[in-house]
């Protein structure tokens, strides 16, 4: 979604390096981990010393019959551009300085809502959003970890960053890693990195942890990550090693020089630590970095080191003795930057191993969105304080994380080994699940900030307010008709954050915001949010969200036909549970479902059950221009119709059920005698754009199939979708990059539709899409072939992941970093759930 293409500038790169990612991680001669915390065999496998074959770039250039039609948008975001930061206000969508890949992330730390910390595979911190309104792309040389291994004698035998990139200062920490011989495995939200330091006779394996749990809403919420480092010695003597962790305050940024900085150490029960205050856009904020002081883990502290120095101080004191004496021992109080570190050192005998359990909390407690300022708690502040709650929260991640890990193996467990599912797919169902923590996600407390409307069933009282970006360089919270696509994957593992968007735009529809706003594609004035309207987004962080909500300045999304669609399909699933309707909820919903649905009646032009399109980009696809009846929105319409009728009945609402009832028997027929072509359906009722072919015509059948209402086929007849799921494979898929790319949006007489730059798009998300709407009508290999490829091509080639955009094109190009809607795959998953008995009794 979203581009302003004439901007874009165009930067060929060269394809350079080898991948060689289908590597096994080397596992210890002797089993030292138990099953639940082993490197799993699936996941984003790479060697430290790993580079991507090929790079891509987001500047696309459009073709020249494009940029003139799109001339006039363009003149008006320049103009926009420069107003916005001449006034200091925010850019909501930046098209002017375009985000590229730097492909080196693994998987980011951190629990959901609370701000996450970037890592890359090869050892380094970076991409930090702890601050809402920014995403920072800052790789922090000072935060690290570091090895010292010392033979019996207590002579230092080899020291080293445990990490291989190439830093900027701190020139005496050095990394003398044969990065060859040192392996990376990611399976969101652990990862393991195994050392080969077995000529200095130890074998290392780190083991990272975030407490993304589903369905634990207490510990998913919390600002830390764990990192236990297993120490084997596969030598003939002793060994002493010790772990160093060192971190900096900020985020990396220039504003890091002007905090106001302090650090203490603590000890507490079997933990020894050192917390470092300092302040980010002037709220306060604390990084804890503490290790288990158990059995013969000795833990030393540094309070004090200059991050911009050599680091020769710390460095030497390490190297001499494995841990730091008391010239660390001060408490400085500094305006500037400052690092602190902590080290745990244990003697390890000959052929055995000893674990090293460390932990790293941030603590950010409150946020203030500008524009007017309006003031949040993050929702782990309501168990664990506003005040000082990193310490119990180092506890009680101490205590719990072997139980998180238990539950994220058990989780895990039945996809990793079901052996009818490629291997790909293990990586990937849980790999692009890293935006619900990473993308810019805040779920924050409820307590000051009333609900407008008390209900039995309105979880935010209790479980807060959650809200996470579009992408990372589309900066709007919960856009909805792109989480349409995405809420799989919450309603999968954590339904009631789902349902806690699900009621913030239930009172969004009423709502009015009659500022106004100057609409970029068409230059009209309009009011920013009009009652009765579904919103495009809750707002941007850089001003006030859910307050000032429909940030998005492109288009009047009051006008937009997919909206209110997605909204009550979105209620209609949520409240399917387990095979039955959950009345109540749908109670509070209905009353927003049938406004919105009143609403959009307006756009039945001809009384004949279906809506029509205006001639203008009205939907999701907001470049791609659809008229009069389109299959997307149209099928859509008829699907939340089709919603509403079971809704009316489960109220006992009998005027509604027939009303509904009727318009969806009108729709039907009026839809398939429109659009039905034979072989597929056409794209819209325009005069030469009506016959291409869009991957994602069958979008109404896939949503319906997710709820299991889709064997009903109530839109769209079982041989239709069989005859159009083919066409879509052989031409979108098969005859786009030899079917590794993925499904083209649009393909028009025999090759891709390039009447406007998204139809030549893959959109990653609505991939996923329809390759579980083959997986849900039995096309198993076509499914998992379309979606496969793509995701291969993004990951072993491109060094896209973690960081999926929503778009990529045939050759050299993407779209939109660190996107929101490739969390449909979640919708793959639901389908081969409730058709692999089917696919197993066929073979």
């Amino acid at each position: 979604m979203r581009h302003l293409f004439l901007i874009s500038r165009l930067k060929i790169l060269p394809l350079v390096f080898e991948i060689d990612t289908r590597l096994t991680m080397r596992t210890p001669k002797r089993s030292i981990l138990k099953p639940k915390t082993e490197p799993p065999q699936y996941g984003f496998k790479v060697k430290l010393n790993h580079e991507y074959p090929e790079k891509r770039t987001p500047y696309f250039k459009p073709s020249l019959r494009i940029i003139w039609e799109l001339l006039p948008l363009v003149l008006r975001y320049i103009w926009y551009y420069l107003m916005q930061k001449i006034t200091g206000k925010p850019i909501v969508m930046d098209y002017i300085i375009l985000r590229t890949a730097e492909r080196k992330y693994g998987v980011p730390i951190g629990g959901i809502g609370s701000g996450t910390i970037g890592r890359g595979f090869k050892g380094e911190f970076c991409r930090f959003q702890l601050r809402p309104n920014a995403c920072e792309y800052n790789t922090v040389d000072a935060n690290q970890f570091i090895v010292t291994i010392k033979d019996k004698s207590q002579r230092t035998l080899f020291q080293s960053c445990l990490s291989t990139y190439n830093k900027t200062c701190l020139s005496a920490w050095k990394s003398l890693l044969n990065p060859s011989k040192c392996s990376y495995i990611g399976l969101y939200p652990r990862a393991w990195t195994q050392y080969d330091l077995s000529n200095y006779g130890v074998l290392l394996t780190c083991r990272q942890i975030s407490p993304v749990v589903p369905h634990n809403y207490e510990s998913s919420c919390l600002p830390c990550a764990v990192f236990v480092w297993s120490v084997e010695n596969v030598c003939g003597d002793d060994r002493t090693v010790t772990i160093s962790f060192t971190f900096k305050n900020g985020t990396g940024s220039r504003a890091d020089k002007e905090s106001a900085c302090s650090s203490k150490a603590f000890s507490y029960k079997s933990t020894e630590g050192v917390v470092l205050y300092h302040t980010l856009d002037k709220l306060q904020c604390s990084y804890t970095l503490a290790a288990k002081s158990v059995g013969n883990v000795n833990v030393t502290k540094c309070l004090n080191f200059d991050p911009n120095s050599t680091g020769s101080s710390v460095w030497n004191q390490l190297s001499k003795n494995g841990q730091f004496d008391q010239q660390f021992q001060n408490n400085p109080h500094i305006f500037g930057e400052i690092g602190v570190a902590i080290a745990a050192q244990v003697g390890v005998s000959s052929k055995n191993t000893q674990d090293i359990e460390m932990i790293l909390v941030w603590d950010m407690p409150s946020i203030i969105y500008p524009a007017p300022q309006a003031k949040y708690y993050r929702y782990y502040t309501d168990k664990f304080g506003r005040e000082n709650a990193a310490l119990k929260i180092v506890d009680f991640a101490f205590e719990n994380y072997e139980k998180w890990e238990e539950n994220i193996y058990q989780w895990q467990r039945p996809v990793l080994e079901d052996e009818w599912l490629p291997d790909w797919y293990k990586s990937a169902l849980f790999n692009e699940l890293y935006i619900i923590s990473d993308g810019g996600s805040v779920w924050l407390s409820m307590k000051e900030h009333e609900v407008p409307e008390k209900s039995s069933c309105d979880p935010r009282k209790k479980y807060g307010r959650f809200a996470y970006l579009e992408g990372h360089e589309y900066r709007m919270y919960n856009s909805y008709d792109v989480h349409f696509y995405a809420s799989h994957a919450l309603n999968k593992n954590w339904p009631i954050l789902q349902r806690c968007i699900q009621y913030d735009l239930r009172d969004f529809v009423f709502a009015e915001v009659d500022l106004k706003m100057w609409m970029l594609y068409n230059g009209e004035i309009t009011e920013r949010k009009k009652p009765n309207s579904v919103p495009h987004d809750a707002g941007t962080p850089n001003e006030s969200p859910f307050s000032l909500i429909n940030s998005y300045p492109i288009h009047d999304v009051s006008n937009w036909r997919d909206l209110g669609s997605k909204f009550v399909l979105q209620t209609f699933r949520d409240a399917s549970v387990e095979g039955k309707l959950d009345a109540a909820f749908i109670k509070d919903m209905y009353k927003s479902c049938n406004a919105v649905m009143q609403r959009e009646l307006v756009y039945d032009y001809d009384d004949n059950g279906l809506i029509q399109n205006c001639g203008e980009p009205d939907q999701t696809y907001d470049t791609w221009v659809m008229v009069g009846a389109s299959a997307y929105c149209g099928g859509l319409w008829l699907a939340a119709v089709y919603a509403m009728a079971k809704m009316a009945k489960c109220l006992s609402l009998t005027k509604d059920q027939e009303f509904y009832q009727k318009i969806f028997d009108k729709g039907v027929k009026t839809f398939n005698s429109k659009l039905w072509n034979g072989k597929y359906y056409n794209f819209d009722c325009s005069n030469n754009q009506s016959a291409s072919i869009m991957s994602d015509q069958l979008n109404a059948q896939w949503y319906l199939g997710c709820i299991g209402e889709g064997k009903n086929y109530p839109i769209f007849p079982k041989p239709n979708v069989d005859s159009a799921l083919r066409v879509i494979y052989k031409n979108n898929v098969l005859s786009f990059c030899g079917g590794k790319m993925g499904a083209v949006n649009g393909f028009l007489k025999g090759q891709v539709d390039k009447v406007t730059v998204q139809s030549q798009e893959v959109w990653v998300g609505v991939t996923y899409a329809l390759a579980a709407t083959m997986i849900q009508e039995g096309m198993f290999e076509e499914g998992f072939k379309t979606a496969g490829g793509m995701f291969k091509s993004m990951t072993e080639k491109f060094g896209l992941i973690f960081d999926t955009p929503e778009a990529l094109y045939g050759e050299k190009y993407y779209r939109s970093l660190g996107y929101m809607r490739p969390l449909s795959i979640w919708s793959m998953h639901l389908a081969w759930e409730a058709t692999r008995g089917s696919q197993r009794n066929s073979h």
